[in-house]
Order: C-alpha cells, then sequence, then structure tokens
C-alpha cells in the first residue's frame, strides 16, 4: 500500500481517466437506482466517474488510501469540502459525496449504511489475488443485501505482463462471488486496439468484462 501512496506522490497515475468510463454509462441502470440514492465506490482515487454519478442525481461515498487523491478531486473541480477525523478514516464531505481516506478493510457496516449500488471500475484488478479474494469477501460482509455491483475487469495472459492492473477472468469472477452474490456478465470483448501500453508489452489479447453482481 506504500507504493499506492508513492504513486500519487509522484504522479505516476496511469489508471486516471480525464472522462466517465463508457460502461459505467452504458450500465449504470443495473444498478436500479432511485434518484438520492448512494453509491459506493472503492479505491476512487479522483475519478470524474464520481462526478458522472453526481449529474445523475446520486450520492456518492468513496474510499480512497491517498488524502492527495481526494484533496485533488475537489480541488481539480472545484468542490468545496470540510474534514472529519474519526479512528480510521479521514472523512472529505462534500455536497451529496463523502470520500473517506484510509484502508478499505477497516469499512464498516455502519460506514456503508445506506449504500444502494457499488461501482467498481479499477478496485478489484488493483488487487493482487490473495488481496483479490478478502477484498470480495470483506465487501459481501459490508453492503446491505439486494445491493447491487458494477464491476469492471480485465483479461489478459498474466505470464505474458506484471500488474496492476491484474488479470481477472470470469471463472475467478464466479469463484469470487459465488458464495452470497448473483452475478451476470453483461459484456466482454478484445480491446487490445484500444491499449497501447498492453500492446507494447505484447499481450496476446485484452479482455474487458463487466458484470452485474447482486448480494442475496
Amino acid at each position: 500500500m506504500t507504493d499506492w501512496i508513492q504513486r500519487w506522490k509522484e504522479g505516476k497515475i496511469g489508471w486516471h481517466r480525464q472522462q466517465p468510463n463508457s460502461k459505467l454509462i452504458e450500465f449504470v441502470d443495473c444498478l436500479e437506482l432511485q434518484q438520492g440514492d448512494c453509491v459506493f465506490v472503492p479505491l476512487c482515487g479522483k475519478s470524474v466517474d464520481m462526478l458522472y454519478l453526481l449529474d445523475q442525481g446520486y450520492q456518492v461515498l468513496g474510499v480512497e488510501l491517498s488524502e492527495l487523491a481526494a484533496e485533488q478531486f475537489f480541488a481539480e473541480n472545484n468542490l468545496t469540502f470540510t474534514t472529519i477525523k474519526t479512528k480510521f478514516f479521514t472523512r472529505y464531505v462534500g455536497k451529496n459525496i463523502q470520500i473517506l481516506c484510509g484502508d478499505y478493510f477497516n469499512l464498516s457496516v455502519n460506514d456503508l449504511a445506506g449504500v444502494r449500488g457499488v461501482y467498481d471500475r479499477a478496485s478489484l484488478i488493483a488487487l493482487p489475488s490473495d488481496l483479490r479474494v478478502k477484498y470480495a469477501q470483506h465487501l459481501y460482509a459490508i453492503i446491505a443485501p439486494g445491493c447491487r455491483v458494477l464491476l469492471l475487469t480485465l483479461n489478459y495472459p498474466q505470464s505474458q505482463t506484471s500488474g496492476p492492473p491484474f488479470a481477472v477472468n470470469q471463472a475467478e469472477v464466479d469463484s469470487l462471488y459465488e458464495k452470497g452474490f448473483e452475478c451476470q456478465q453483461l459484456q466482454c470483448f478484445d480491446d487490445l486496439e484500444n491499449e497501447p501500453k498492453f500492446q507494447r508489452a505484447n499481450v496476446d489479447f485484452i479482455e474487458k468484462a463487466t458484470y452485474c453482481l447482486r448480494k442475496y
């Protein structure tokens, strides 16, 4: 995790995008949200996907290890905020949005009270395999029954290049979420032509997949 903090300090955040993710826009309805519902965004960084969710009339709760990321999110988008220190987190509180700076694994049911949907674009795939198991188990423990998850993953020959982002295929998604979740793959396609980083690594393919999960 210290490497994550260092990447933010050095500006080595190649995963950050300036535009909302097209798959969020295409599949956000799978979360079956109402106006005012709260969406949880794990390992949120300073993602503009959170702005998109706000613009759709939802509240947003993010969790992020780097305080620099949270500060940049509010500054770059001209959003005012206050901070509140708690036992495990520094809460950056703005209008209809909170970013909790601290360890995802310290989140509790109380922290996610009221969350109706989860958006995971680059959280699961940012973690090595052992932490992915722990991550999925903890997500199950802290969200309410009926909560839906929009999950985006990448799959490529892990032997041909190292992560993060790490390769996660459908079999692993099914295994990670088989206990306690309904899981439906919404889309899967090879997008190597739009991934110069993976082209330079000479990988054979890079599949991008979208899933909708629902906690029992």
